[in-house]
C-alpha cells in the first residue's frame, strides 16, 4: 500500500501539470478556435526566464512574477504578428503556432544553451512524512496551485461577463464587434492568460524536474491530449484529463515498465479520437448561460 500511495502522490503531481497546460489550451481555443500547439512553450520560457533573474540576484517570488508576465506578452505578440493576420482560417493558425513552437525552441537554445536548470523549492522543508510515504513539499505545491488556478479559470469562464466574452468572441467575432466587443482586445487578453497560465505551470514543476529548451514539447504534447480525454475547450475537463493521464502513466510506469509511460499517453489519445472524440466531458457550449 505504501508503494500505491507514493505512485498516487507522482500522478496526481504529474496529473496537475498536464491538467494546467492543457486549460492553456482551452484559454486560447475559447477564444478563437486555434489550438496553440506553442503552448508547451510558455511552460519552458516561465521555467528558464525565472532562473536567470534568479542567478541576476532577484527573490524567487520577483523572478516568478516577471517570468509569467514576460511570457504573457510574449503570447500577446505572436497573436498580434503572427495569428491575427491569418483572420478566419483556422488552420494556418495552427499551423503557425507549430512554427511559433520550433522558433521558440531556437531561441531558447541560444540564450540559454542544452544545459538543464533547475529553481529552488518554494519551501524551506523539503519532505513531509506521511507514515512510510514521502510528499515532497513542492508537490503541496503543485497540487494547490493546480487546483486553485482551474477552478478560478472554471469560475471565470462560466461566471464573468468577461468570461461570457471570451466565448462570444469564439463563437461569432464578427457578430461580437457588432455589439461592441473589443474581439482583437480579447483575443489578447486570451493569448495573455495562456502564456501566463503555462508559465506558471512550468515555474512550479522546475524545482522538480529540470528544464530545458526541449521541455515544452513534451508538455505541450501531455496537455494537448489531456484537452482530447477531457474535452477539448472545457476547463473542467481539461483538468480531469490531466489528472486521469498523469495517473495512468504513474501507475503503468510503476507496475508494469517506466517504458509504457509516453505508450499510456498515446493509447489514451488514440482510444478517445476513434470511440469518443468529444472527450469526457465534452466541449463547452459556446456561450456559458
Amino acid at each position: 500500500m505504501d508503494t500505491f500511495f507514493q505512485i498516487l502522490i507522482s500522478g496526481l503531481v504529474v496529473g496537475c501539470i498536464y491538467g494546467l497546460v492543457a486549460i492553456g489550451f482551452t484559454t486560447v481555443y475559447n477564444v478563437t478556435n486555434v489550438v496553440n500547439f506553442a503552448q508547451g512553450e510558455s511552460s519552458m520560457l516561465g521555467a528558464l526566464l525565472t532562473a536567470t533573474m534568479i542567478t541576476f540576484g532577484f527573490s524567487l517570488l520577483l523572478s516568478a512574477v516577471c517570468g509569467i508576465l514576460l511570457v504573457g506578452v510574449l503570447n500577446i505578440l505572436v497573436e498580434r504578428v503572427a495569428i491575427r493576420p491569418v483572420g478566419k482560417n483556422i488552420t494556418k493558425g495552427i499551423l503557425i503556432t507549430i512554427g511559433v513552437s520550433v522558433v521558440l525552441q531556437g531561441l531558447a537554445v541560444v540564450l540559454w544553451g542544452t544545459n538543464a536548470q533547475a529553481l529552488p523549492t518554494f519551501s524551506q522543508q523539503q519532505n513531509f512524512n506521511i507514515g512510510n510515504v514521502v510528499v515532497a513539499s513542492q508537490a503541496l505545491w503543485v497540487i494547490g496551485t493546480s487546483v486553485t488556478l482551474m477552478g478560478g479559470l472554471y469560475l471565470f469562464l462560466t461566471r464573468t461577463y468577461l468570461g461570457r466574452t471570451f466565448r462570444a468572441c469564439a463563437m461569432n467575432p464578427d457578430t461580437a464587434a457588432l455589439m461592441g466587443i473589443p474581439a482583437g482586445m480579447i483575443r489578447g487578453l486570451g493569448f495573455f492568460m495562456s502564456g501566463g497560465i503555462g508559465a506558471i505551470a512550468g515555474i512550479i514543476i522546475a524545482p522538480m524536474a529540470l528544464m530545458q529548451y526541449d521541455s515544452g514539447a513534451a508538455l505541450g504534447i501531455k496537455g494537448f491530449i489531456a484537452c482530447i480525454i477531457g474535452g477539448f475547450g472545457n476547463p473542467v475537463g481539461a483538468a480531469l484529463g490531466g489528472v486521469l493521464l498523469g495517473l495512468l502513466e504513474a501507475f503503468a510506469s510503476g507496475y508494469i515498465s517506466s517504458g509504457m509511460k509516453n505508450a499510456i499517453a498515446f493509447l489514451m489519445l488514440l482510444v478517445f479520437l476513434f470511440i469518443r472524440p468529444g472527450g469526457i466531458l465534452g466541449e463547452f457550449d459556446k456561450v456559458k448561460r
